[in-house]
């Protein structure tokens, strides 16, 4: 494992994901918050990378400019050859259905709604049939070992059978990326383990690129690569190669 200090501008040749140069500014009246200040960063295809850091860092500001959320003040957001920061919110939203995955810290589960019917749900928004949306819903909830709990809504699973309901959400339209914002901060240890047990297994199988945002240093110990964030720019990394 090595540690360095981050002075370059990062080689995005190949790279799935490249954020080059990247400003957040907001503003409220006449104060002005800079969140990123040119951060760079690349992800490849199929690589797993956690970025770290304090609150108040840029880290879930940054997520959001990767996927879609939110644009930037200044800079480029390149995910398949695509400037998404320079897209606008319908070209964004339709992009993101489409290639970006998201699993929220929350469970983010509509309450109402089952596991099997949460999961259908972007499959349906992205245009496929119910049938097939159902078909893909009951192979990703089996596959994440909940298979006897296709028909349970949110009140009746447990905190990590939600997150792993996040996960098949996240997984359903079949991404080229994968974003985490502190997906393990309300579970306990043991579950914390298990869920990125599983989600780890979901990245090799799938050799989805993965990207996590975590306070937690064993979460983070996970990934190839760890970024760490503060004052809006990547300032240390560590290559687990």
């Amino acid at each position: 494992m090595t540690a360095k200090r981050i002075h370059r501008i990062f080689d995005t040749e190949g790279a799935l994901l490249s954020v080059l140069r990247v400003f957040k500014i907001y503003k409220e009246s006449d104060v002005e918050t800079v969140a990123l200040q040119g951060l760079v960063l690349d992800v490849k295809p199929g690589e797993f990378v956690a970025i770290q850091g304090r609150s108040g860092a840029g880290k879930t500001t940054l997520l959001n400019l990767i996927g879609g959320l939110d644009t930037p003040s200044a800079g480029r957001v390149i995910l398949k050859g695509r400037d998404i920061a320079h897209m606008n919110e319908a070209e964004r939203a339709a992009y993101r259905r489409q290639h970006i995955g998201v699993v929220f810290q929350t469970d983010n589960l509509i309450p109402f709604l089952t596991a099997l019917e949460n999961v259908m749900l972007p499959m349906t928004w992205n245009g496929v049939s119910m049938g097939k949306a159902r078909q893909r819903a009951v192979a990703l909830l089996t596959a994440l070992g909940l298979g006897e709990r296709l028909h349970h809504k949110v009140n009746q699973l447990s905190g990590g059978e939600a997150q792993r309901v996040g996960i098949a959400i996240a997984l359903a339209n079949e991404p080229d990326l994968l974003l985490a914002d502190e997906l393990t901060g309300e579970l306990d240890t043991e579950t914390t383990r298990q869920v990125m047990d599983l989600l780890k297994k979901v990245h090799e199988e799938r050799q989805i690129s993965l990207l996590v945002v975590t306070h937690n240093r064993r979460v983070a110990a996970r990934a190839r690569r760890i970024l760490s964030i503060d004052d809006g720019v990547i300032v240390a990394e560590e290559d687990h190669g």
